[in-house]
């Protein structure tokens, strides 16, 4: 007796230490085979592709602590953005019902689904509460002897955010979400059976859809990457953005929040930086590019010391890079070149800021004697007139608040123009009538 309990509790303890050994090793696929190498399955084999338990038992407690882990470091290690602005959707309306030949009598349709714009609704909300991303209209009902006529299936709605394009996956626009309520059928119903149709149903449509936001802030900033965007952007507002001193740092668009002291909020975008021919796609430059059509303003960030991508590839001054990239966006579409924007020269902390600030000021003043600087394919066809150049240092807070100041007065112009010519339109339908 004495034998047995110390043998089980020497069991034990090497279960634990094993346990422990297992629970600190790197969860590897090895792992799994090792674990698995005594268990073989129907065929006297154990594959390696599905491990199956240990037949030993003191390691069975260890396996199936291992097993937990493993669920435990796949949901709480899993990433997520905390912005997503295109969401892919399965829509399926339903079917029809079935018809009574016998007297006549005819099926219900099939369900609509429809998307429906709601405040307060966001494209990541929508993620989190439908992981699975379909929605399905109800089922139409059978005509009977009580019921000749079946009823129509239930409709399914999506909420949507306001501001919501609906489109194919060909890039087909099915309809627009400007204001809340407003609704769109992206999935029609089935046919209940009637005798057009041999009192046989029809499927419901079946379609994948994307919600693509049209608007994601007020401004967005636009530069080469590494110019100090994210930087700008944890100094300005509350959003906590990845830093760090190499480029391509911001892989999706961050979005902070500007609090003034009257509670207005200004929502600035933090986008991905751009690279030269970023309009051919080059470094996912579409990808990168759509962001900068949904904003209302820009706010241009360069490198007081300009900019280099690689060691293969030319330095760029700042006014270099100025300039390239509003050729970028010219390439990619010319109305986005045409949109209000502000210039932010970052780094004014480094030496020989203030002499290579008053330099390209000199230079945007006149543009067109300086064009020589750059290769005739990258001139712009229209110099952009910035309505306010600011010097800052994100890393200081150097000329922070008055940039603060800056954006606020050149958004509150723009709303006072929209304002003023919706007004002007008003008056002309009145007097047209």
């Amino acid at each position: 007796m004495l034998r047995a309990l110390t043998d089980r509790d020497e069991r034990e303890h090497l279960c634990g230490k094993r346990s422990l050994s297992i629970l600190t090793a790197p969860l590897t696929p090895a792992c799994f085979c090792k674990l698995s190498s005594s268990a073989p399955n129907k065929e006297g084999r154990t594959p390696s592709s599905l491990p199956a338990p240990p037949a030993n038992t003191w390691l069975l407690a260890a396996y199936s602590k291992l097993v937990e882990m493993v669920h435990i470091s796949r949901i709480c290690l899993r990433k997520y953005g905390n912005f997503v602005d295109n969401l892919r959707l399965y829509v399926r309306g339903g079917g029809g019902g079935m018809g009574l030949p016998r007297l006549g009598g005819q099926g219900g349709n099939g369900g609509d689904v429809w998307v429906v714009a709601k405040n307060n609704m966001t494209l990541k909300r929508i993620k989190d509460k439908y992981p699975l991303k379909r929605f399905v209209g109800g089922s139409g009902g059978n005509s009977s002897v009580r019921a000749l006529k079946g009823e129509k299936g239930t409709d399914v709605e999506v909420p949507a955010p306001v501001g919501i394009a609906v489109t194919t996956d060909d890039g087909r626009i099915v309809g627009d979400l400007n204001e809340e309520g407003d609704r769109v059928l992206v999935a029609k119903g089935g046919s209940g059976g009637s005798l057009y149709s041999a009192f046989e149903p029809t499927k419901g449509q079946a379609k994948h859809i994307r919600l693509d936001l049209k608007l994601i802030a007020d401004l967005g900033l636009v530069g080469f990457p590494n110019a100090g965007k994210s930087s700008l952007l944890a100094a300005l507002s509350n959003a906590t953005p990845q830093i760090a001193s190499y480029a391509f740092t911001t892989l999706r668009p961050e979005i902070g929040k500007v609090m003034y002291p009257d509670y207005k909020q200004i929502s600035i975008a933090d986008l991905p930086g751009l690279i030269e021919g970023a309009y051919m796609n080059k470094g996912m430059g579409h990808k990168f590019l759509k962001h900068v059509e949904r904003t209302k303003q820009l706010l241009f960030v360069v490198d007081v010391c300009g900019f280099q991508l690689a060691s293969k590839t030319p330095f760029r001054s700042a006014f270099e890079a100025v300039q390239l990239l509003i050729k970028e966006l010219e390439l990619y579409k010319e109305e986005v070149a045409s949109k209000p924007a502000l210039l932010v020269v970052n780094k004014m902390d480094l030496p020989d800021a203030e002499d290579k600030l008053a330099e390209l000021k000199e230079q945007l003043k006149n543009p067109e004697e300086f064009s020589d600087l750059l290769p005739g394919d990258m001139i712009p066809k229209n110099y952009m007139t910035f309505r306010h150049v600011v010097p800052v240092s994100a890393m200081t807070g150097l000329g922070i608040d008055h940039l603060k100041s800056c954006i606020r007065q050149s958004l509150d112009e723009e709303a006072t123009l929209k304002s003023s010519d919706v007004l002007r339109e008003k008056l002309l339908r009145l007097r047209s009538h």
